[in-house]
């Protein structure tokens, strides 16, 4: 039990900072490469690289190469659910993500 709570925290942790909880939301709406995510945030494409390794390495978002472009999509279904209720909380009038 005190695993799942380990788990559990240490996603949250990844997920505290306000960068990669839009990366997170963003990838969840819509999966996309790497140029989109920096150019929608309006943030240096090294910057936005770092978030992304740091998401990738704990496992919450997963890349695919699509020629020369990585893609990336949430593959964490704790991640998910967290992103999924913040939303629910942040915007309790609207059932969609937009």
């Amino acid at each position: 039990m005190a695993s799942e709570f380990e788990g559990s925290a240490q996603t949250l942790k990844v997920l505290g900072h306000p960068v990669r909880l839009k990366i997170v939301a963003g990838l969840e709406a819509h999966p996309c490469c790497v140029r989109d995510i920096w150019s929608c945030l309006g943030m240096p494409q090294a910057l936005v690289s770092q978030h992304l390794a740091i998401l990738k390495t704990h496992g919450i978002i997963a890349g695919t190469r699509r020629g020369v472009e990585m893609h990336y999509t949430v593959v964490d279904p704790l991640a998910k659910r967290i992103v999924d209720s913040l939303h629910e909380l942040n915007f309790p009038e609207r059932g969609d993500k937009q």
